[in-house]
C-alpha cells in the first residue's frame, strides 16, 4: 500500500546521486546480497563467506538461520552492515514441512492450526541464543498449503523472533498427537523475498570473478543492491539538500529543512533521504506527519544513526 506523502517545500534534486546509478565500487562498499542461504553453514559462516567472496572487510546478516534452513538472508556489506539491525526486528515469513506423529484429520487439523493466528506465548528451545523465558510473538499468517499423510506443508508470516521449530511442536500438543518440524525455509525477510535477486554464494562467487577477470560487471550489479532497498518498509522523510550537512554531524532534523514526508506516527522509526532517494540516517519521529506539515518550527526528528558520510 502507498503511503500518503505531504509536500512542505518544493525543491529541486541537485546533492549526491540516485542510489541506481552508483558505480560497482561504490556497491561493494555500500550495498546489500540477498543471499540464499544453504544447508550446513551458520548465518555468520555465510556472512563470512560474503566477505572473503568479494574480498571486503565488514558484512553483516540480517537474523540467524540454523544451520539446517535454507533461504532469504540479506547480508549488508562495508557501510551498509549497519542496516542489517533495522531489518533483526522486521516480519519473516516462512515454508515449513511439519511431520505430525500420528495421522489427524484435516479438517481437525486446520481448525487447530487457525488457532495460532494472532498472538501467541512461546518458551524459545533450550539450545537458543535469547533466555529461556515465555515471551509473546505474533503470527500474522498461517496457510495450509499440502497435507499428505502425517507431513503438512504450509507458509507462515510472522513476527521476528518467532520459533518455527517450537510452533510445530506447540501445534502438536495441541492436537494431543505430538509434532516436530521437519524443514525449513525462509522465504522472507522484511523487505527482502525471493523474488528479490537472490542468489547464491557460488552465484556471487562467479559474478565477482566475471567482475575481475572479465572486466563483466553485468552479474554483480545485480546480485549487489543500493541499501535503500532495505527501507521498503519503513516510513520515508526527505530533506533539502541544504540540511544534508547539519544531518550528517549528527544534528536532528529541524522542520524547516524537510521537503515532503509520508505519512508517519508520533514515535516511529523514519528514514531520512535527500531530494535523490539516498540514505542520510535512521531516527524517530517527535511528532507525527500531519503535525510537521502544519508546522513552521520545531525539531520533526531526532537522529538515532547517520548513514552518509559527513
Amino acid at each position: 500500500m502507498t503511503k500518503q506523502i505531504f509536500t512542505k517545500i518544493e525543491s529541486k534534486a541537485e546533492f549526491g546521486e540516485f542510489p541506481e546509478e552508483r558505480t560497482t565500487e561504490e556497491l561493494l562498499k555500500y550495498g546489500i546480497i540477498n543471499i540464499d542461504k544453504p544447508k550446513g553453514p551458520t548465518s555468520h559462516q555465510v556472512s563470512d563467506y560474503v566477505q572473503k567472496i568479494i574480498n571486503i572487510k565488514k558484512s553483516g546478516h540480517s537474523g540467524t538461520l540454523d544451520p539446517a534452513v535454507t533461504g532469504v538472508q540479506p547480508v549488508g556489506i562495508g557501510r551498509a552492515t549497519r542496516i542489517t539491525q533495522f531489518l533483526l526486528t522486521a516480519p519473516k515469513e516462512y515454508v515449513c514441512i511439519m511431520h505430525l506423529h500420528q495421522e489427524v484429520a484435516e479438517d481437525i487439523l486446520r481448525e487447530g492450526m487457525a488457532k495460532f493466528i494472532g498472538k501467541i506465548k512461546q518458551l524459545p528451545p533450550i539450545k537458543s541464543a535469547v533466555k529461556r523465558e515465555l515471551r509473546e510473538r505474533e503470527i500474522y499468517e498461517l496457510e495450509i498449503i499440502e497435507i499428505k499423510e502425517k507431513d503438512v506443508l504450509f507458509r507462515v508470516k510472522c513476527q521476528a523472533g518467532t520459533y518455527i521449530r517450537k510452533l510445530c511442536f506447540d501445534i502438536g500438543e495441541s492436537l494431543n498427537v505430538g509434532a516436530h518440524m521437519a524443514e525449513l525455509r525462509r522465504t522472507q525477510a522484511g523487505p527482502f523475498t525471493e523474488k528479490d535477486n537472490l542468489v547464491t554464494l557460488n552465484e556471487l562467487r562467479d559474478a565477482y570473478y566475471f567482475y575481475k577477470e572479465e572486466n563483466n560487471d553485468k552479474f554483480l550489479r545485480y546480485c549487489i543492491q543500493p541499501t535503500e532497498n532495505a527501507l521498503r518498509y519503513i516510513s520515508k522523510c526527505w530533506i533539502l539538500d541544504n540540511t544534508i550537512t547539519s544531518v550528517t554531524n549528527g544534528r536532528d532534523v529541524g522542520i524547516p529543512g524537510i521537503s515532503k514526508l509520508e505519512n508517519f506516527r508520533k514515535g516511529e522509526t523514519v528514514a531520512v533521504l535527500t531530494l535523490k532517494n539516498e540514505l542520510v540516517a535512521i531516527g524517530e519521529a517527535l511528532m507525527s506527519a500531519v503535525e510537521i506539515n502544519t508546522k513552521e518550527k520545531g525539531l520533526g526528528i531526532k537522529i538515532k544513526k547517520v548513514f552518509m558520510d559527513a
